[in-house]
């Protein structure tokens, strides 16, 4: 069983290693390590500017993080990477910057530097030193370099690779899905001894005049230790740099630069339109399209969400395929928690996009190929999370996170005059007072309001507040946002405040938000809590005499708090997310707002087969026989057909209807609603008005996909 989160690292030697060969053949070559706690020292460089308007002032930052450190601290940003010191970045003048020496010496000086860093661990890689730990206890410790977080222009000079070639195996650059075997440090070693250095270049793409900095270290191969990165070769590269750019490439190819432009304009609009109402959590808001002057990470990773959708009925279905089965394996990868199943969904869908992409070969658009390093090193993706673990917690993300507080608040804070030993002192000092305020939070020194908000604070802070003027007005915190206190499968609560200019008889709740048979509803829905234990009874065949009455009193609440366990998505430390539902007639002054939810139907099935989706109208809460029940008031959405859209692997529900043609409505408890859903409409190949008003969006079509996209952890549970 592959394990979840790169606790492959924090293994004793005293216990057999399950899933390491690295750490096996480490207690095989040195006895005297038996025993000792393995703790691998994790490295990310990346090269990042701090200002452009007054220069270019460039810096090269190298992080450090402890390898037993779980995925869910090192991502969360609670001071798990640390910067250890700022990389040379040499200069010369255009004569020679483009020199062979030149290069050859900036090289070697960039492999010099990590190596003079790390000799400080030399001794303790090879004799175990006794360390005191967290707990209060020693143990003996042996150091050793772990996985390097880096880009592929970062990759290629750690392995002093050539650029086009693959930094770990030896397939042929014009070929890079072709035979090859794994790099080695003794591959190498026995290449430079039979082969000269043009040889090298062009037969497996070695700098021959360079040694990786690792090349001394005991039991540190560079070649293995070059770990996955989501960002750079998923997301911003293979996801906005091939496919976005091919699609739109292949629209042009296929019509009239006019009409591709038109095409264009209305997938812009399509973003747009899935997005903006009702809004959902951690959907990014695209005003302009795709029409982007610089894209960010979080561009790319908000555009995968809805871009699936946007282009359907634009492109051809085997197009839509690639696309599916690509976003499938991004989103498998990305999870926090990765078993053997899921290894083996990961080489399916591996297996589907490369099936499928040939289309993209076939329209013209990609006449070379799919040699291109960023697309090929999705193939290493299942070996090296059996080594190093979900690459979540290794992803070239984290480092760039960093980057903020360790290079450019600093950089800013500094007089700019010899700022590198400002910076230097600045990071010390803020690292010496979080060490300092975890010490005295555990000696009770710090009181639990004071460091409370520490654990609390919300990945995300709404930047638009709900203002005063809004009819319902919802008080509690806004969503989405991580949490601490909670670890479990999940839970449904009502707002804490009850909309007070509401009338408190059902009828004349109903009348308020037209749903007159609101007292019906309850009715039927009490008849049915009383008759529990028969699951199959048809209430509309039940006399509404035989139901019980209904109270007079109700509260009326504008939205509903679910928690739930999400470890892949931005969550709290023990992988709990809280995100609001809400039920308005207006939001923030203008429209309506009826969110849509996931509705338990059938634990048994697996996926979107055991769930039901609804749009909830009204949450309401309401007494019966000195019991409190606190419903929602749902319309109903069926599946179309018994299997997801075999394009876009979505499943496509219709709102229910009755006779005259009106959308079905249903009361429910909320312990059965699991969470927030988003459904997009499907657009086919007609074109979305100028003018749409999205909020009636989830009125004006006949059919929506159910978005396994939105999220993570939707898309674990509406496959």
């Amino acid at each position: 069983m592959v394990d979840v989160v790169l606790t492959i690292f924090a293994n004793c030697f005293r216990h057999k290693p399950n899933d390491s060969t690295f750490l096996q053949t480490l207690i095989a070559a040195d006895p005297k390590t038996h025993g000792a706690v393995f703790v691998p020292a994790i490295a990310g460089s990346d090269k990042t500017t701090v200002s452009v308007a007054t220069g270019q002032n460039d810096y090269y930052p190298l992080y450090l993080s402890n390898g037993l450190v779980h995925n869910n601290v090192r991502r969360a940003h609670r001071n798990a990477v640390t910067l250890i010191g700022f990389l040379a970045i040499p200069k010369t003048d255009r004569e020679h910057e483009s020199s062979s020496e030149f290069r050859t010496f900036r090289r070697n000086l960039f492999h010099g530097s990590p190596k003079y860093i790390f000799e400080s661990l030399r001794d303790a890689m090879e004799t175990p030193e006794v360390v005191l730990f967290g707990d209060g206890h020693y143990r003996r410790v042996v150091y050793g370099l772990g996985p390097y977080i880096a880009d592929y222009p970062e990759q290629v000079l750690l392995t002093c690779v050539v650029q086009g070639w693959c930094p770990r195996c030896t397939a042929s650059n014009k070929n890079l899905d072709g035979e090859g075997g794994r790099r080695t440090q003794a591959h190498a070693e026995r290449a430079f001894d039979a082969l000269t250095h043009k040889q090298l270049w062009d037969t497996y793409g070695i700098v021959g005049d360079v040694l990786p900095f690792t090349w001394d270290f005991p039991r540190a191969d560079i070649y293995e230790l070059i770990s996955p990165d989501l960002l750079h070769q998923i997301i911003k590269g293979t996801f906005k740099d091939h496919l976005v750019t091919w699609v739109g490439e292949y629209l042009e190819a296929v019509h009239t630069k006019k009409k591709a432009a038109q095409i264009m304009a209305d997938i812009d609009r399509r973003c747009v339109a899935h997005v903006l109402l009702p809004p959902f959590p951690g959907l990014r808001r695209f005003p302009e399209g795709r029409n982007f002057k610089q894209w960010t990470g979080d561009d790319s990773k908000a555009l995968m969400k809805v871009y699936l959708p946007a282009i359907e009925g634009h492109v051809p279905p085997q197009m839509l395929r690639a696309l599916g089965a690509f976003l499938d394996f991004c989103y498998l990868v990305r999870r926090n928690v990765i078993n053997e199943a899921t290894l083996n969904a990961i080489n399916d869908a591996l297996a589907r996009y490369h099936e499928e992409r040939v289309i993209f070969e076939e329209s013209g658009v990609c006449p070379n190929g799919f040699c291109l390093p960023r697309q090929h090193s999705l193939v290493h993706y299942a070996y090296l999370i059996t080594q190093f673990g979900a690459p979540n917690g290794l992803c070239s993300s984290i480092t760039e996170s960093k980057h903020i507080k360790a290079v450019k608040q600093p950089w800013r804070r500094s007089s700019r005059h010899n700022a590198l030993e400002q910076m230097l002192t600045i990071n010390d000092r803020l690292d010496k007072l979080a060490a300092a305020r975890i010490d005295f939070t555990e000696r009770g020194m710090l009181s639990a309001p004071a460091a409370r908000p520490l654990a609390t604070a919300p990945a995300s802070v709404p930047s638009n507040p709900a203002p005063s003027s809004s009819k319902d007005r919802d008080d509690d915190d806004d969503e989405p946002g991580a949490t601490d206190d909670l670890d479990f499968l999940g839970e449904v609560k009502l707002a804490k405040i009850p909309l007070r200019n509401y009338p408190r008889s059902p009828q004349a709740v109903g009348d308020l938000v037209k749903i007159p048979m609101l007292p019906t509803l309850i009715r039927r829905y009490l008849y049915a809590q009383d008759h529990a234990d028969q699951p199959d009874l048809d209430l509309s065949s039940i006399p509404l005499d035989d139901c019980p009455d209904a109270p007079r009193k109700i509260k009326c609440f504008p939205s509903a708090v679910a928690t739930y366990y999400a470890p892949s998505d931005h969550s709290g430390l023990h992988g709990a997310i809280r995100e609001r539902i809400r039920a308005v007639r207006s939001w923030r002054g203008k429209e309506p707002r009826y969110d849509c939810v996931y509705v338990e139907a059938d634990p048994e099935q697996p996926g979107f087969r055991g769930l039901l989706a609804a749009r909830v109208l009204l949450f309401i809460s309401f007494k019966h026989r000195g019991i409190s029940h606190e419903c929602a008031v749902v319309t109903w959405f069926s599946t179309i057909g018994n299997e997801p859209c075999q394009d876009t692997g979505m499943w496509m529900v219709e709102p229910d209807l009755d006779a005259r043609k009106k959308r079905v409505v249903d009361l429910v408890n909320i312990d059965s609603i699991l969470r927030g859903a988003h459904l997009i409409p499907i657009f086919g190949e007609g074109f979305l008005p100028r003018r749409f008003k999205y909020s009636q969006s989830l009125d004006s079509f006949k059919a929506y996909y159910i978005n396994k996209y939105a999220d993570h952890h939707s898309h674990e549970i509406a496959f």
